[in-house]
This record gives C-alpha cells, structure tokens and sequence, in this order.
C-alpha cells in the first residue's frame, strides 16, 4: 500500500487544568472560560466531565505545520481569558496533589449517563490528555495503520509520560493516567482488525 503524506488531516485536542493561580489546586471555572472563549474561538473550546478543565480543539489541519499554528493560538487564547478572570491553566496528565471526590462534575446530560453508567469509575476519571486525530481516505487505509502501529504504541507512550504523581503521592508509575484511565471501556492498545471485522464495524 502506497501512502502519500497529503491523504491525510491532522486534527488535536487538548484537555487543560484550570488552576488556583495561588494555591495551584485544581478550580471549577463555572465554564465562565468556555463561555468567554465560546466568543473568540467559537466551538473549538468546549466543557468537559470535570469543572476544572477545559477542552480546545483544532480545524481539520491539511498538516503539522498547520496544526501547530492552530494549537498555539488556543493555548494563547485561553490562557489569557485564564488569566484575565483571576485563573491559571495548566497541563499534565494528572494533577500532582489535586484529589479528584472535590471536584464538581458539569451538569450535562452526556456525562450525568456517564456517570451513572459508570459510577466512582467515572468520578475518579481526573485526567488530562492531548489526543491527536489523523484523517484517512479510505477504511483500508485506517485499518492497515491501525494494525501497524500497535507494536509502536508502547514505545510512544514511554516518550509521552508525564503524571507520576496522585493525590500528592509518588505512585511508582511514570503514566499513572493510564491507570486511572484502565477503569474505562475500550481502552489500551486496540485489537488487531482483519478485513471481516473491518467490514462489519
């Protein structure tokens, strides 16, 4: 298969703590963030489960270049609005001493089923990630991908690592996100997917 590095969009997210710019605990922003970003950059700033973060997210980016001119002007963007209502941003995968049964969860009917569905499993789900979303042409394409980065995964994730701390612990892991994270379903490194089971998604 013959790949061609323009058949592919890049698209990014990015979960950011909204921060005590004292104390640096962990601080509902009552969405006044989202709502004040909501006027500059529309819907690329978005709630999430957790009152003490924000969510941004990039256009559909023709590239990395593009992408990273995107990124840079949210983070820019929301760090002032921060700023200017008395806050600070911040970014890891977890809170170093944050602990999360004091944080508020959003009033939203997706994530009151979430965490009715799943309980303390969601409630503790106090994480923070940057997720990278890449566009493909073709369903063949995606899952040939898929099949072969998986033996790349664990090596990208020892690069990645950056929440070493809980609850103002050590926890011995250099990724206890990914911890926290094993409650949910569907996560980990994804099954290998032939044609049948392509086919039938």
């Amino acid at each position: 298969m013959i790949l061609n590095y323009k058949s592919f969009t890049l698209g990014v997210e990015e979960e950011y703590m909204v921060l005590d710019p004292v104390t640096k605990e962990l601080k509902s922003h009552e969405q006044k963030i989202v709502h004040e970003g909501q006027k500059v950059i529309k819907d690329k700033v978005k709630a999430e489960m957790h009152q003490a973060v924000v969510e941004v997210g990039t256009d559909i980016c023709a590239d990395a270049d593009e992408a990273f001119t995107d990124v840079s002007t949210l983070r820019k963007t929301i760090s002032g609005i921060a700023e200017s209502l008395g806050l600070a941003m911040g970014a890891s995968g977890t809170h170093p001493f944050s602990h999360w049964e004091s944080q508020l969860i959003t009033d939203h009917a997706r994530y009151n089923e979430i965490v009715n569905e799943l309980q303390e499993a969601a409630r503790s789900n106090l994480i923070f990630g940057l997720h990278v979303h890449v566009g493909m042409q073709s369903r063949e394409m995606a899952n040939h991908i898929a099949n072969s980065t998986r033996y790349f995964l664990p090596h990208i994730f020892a690069l990645s690592t950056n929440s070493p701390f809980w609850e103002g612990r050590m926890t011995g892991y250099k990724s206890f996100r990914t911890k926290v994270f094993d409650k949910f379903p569907r996560t980990g490194i994804p099954d290998s997917f032939d044609r049948t089971t392509m086919s039938s998604c």
